[in-house]
C-alpha cells in the first residue's frame, strides 16, 4: 500500500502557503505594488528581520473585502484567485517573497486564463520594481 497524502477538505490539495497574521500583511504593504482590473498584487522580499524563520518558498495572502459582495461571491473570488496563484506560482513566484492579492469585483467574471496572464505580468512587475516611497 502507498502512503496517504494530506488533502484539504473537498478533496483538493492547496500548494499555496498563506500569510496568517496581520503583521505579515502590513509588512508586505510597504513593498512593490501592481494594480489591474481584477486584483492588486503587493509583494516584498523577506529579509532577515530576526525572529522565527518563516517557511521556505513564496507565501501569499488574500484579501477580499465586504464591499465586493456577499459571502458566496467573496468565497468564489478567493477560490478563483487561489487557483490562479496555485497554477502560476511555481514558475513565476520567488521563494524569498511574500505577496498579498487584493481582490476587486471583476475577479468574479474575468476569464480564468486572463486572470492567470495578469498574475504572471503582476509578478514580473513586482519583482522588477523597487518599493515606492510611501508617506506616513
Amino acid at each position: 500500500m502507498g502512503t496517504a497524502q494530506a488533502k484539504a477538505p473537498g478533496g483538493s490539495r492547496s500548494h499555496v502557503t498563506t500569510l496568517k497574521k496581520r503583521a505579515e500583511f502590513q509588512r508586505v504593504r510597504k513593498g512593490a505594488r501592481w494594480a489591474g482590473d481584477a486584483f492588486v498584487l503587493e509583494g516584498k522580499a523577506r529579509g532577515s528581520e530576526g525572529g522565527p524563520q518563516p517557511p521556505a518558498g513564496p507565501r501569499f495572502g488574500f484579501t477580499v473585502t465586504r464591499q465586493i459582495g456577499k459571502a458566496v461571491e467573496r468565497n468564489r473570488i478567493r477560490r478563483r484567485l487561489k487557483a490562479a496563484v496555485d497554477g502560476v506560482a511555481p514558475g513565476h513566484a520567488r521563494g524569498d517573497f511574500d505577496y498579498v492579492v487584493i481582490a476587486r469585483r471583476p475577479a468574479l467574471t474575468t476569464d480564468f486564463a486572463a486572470l492567470e496572464a495578469d498574475l504572471v505580468k503582476a509578478l514580473g512587475r513586482v519583482h522588477k520594481h523597487k518599493a515606492p516611497a510611501r508617506g506616513r
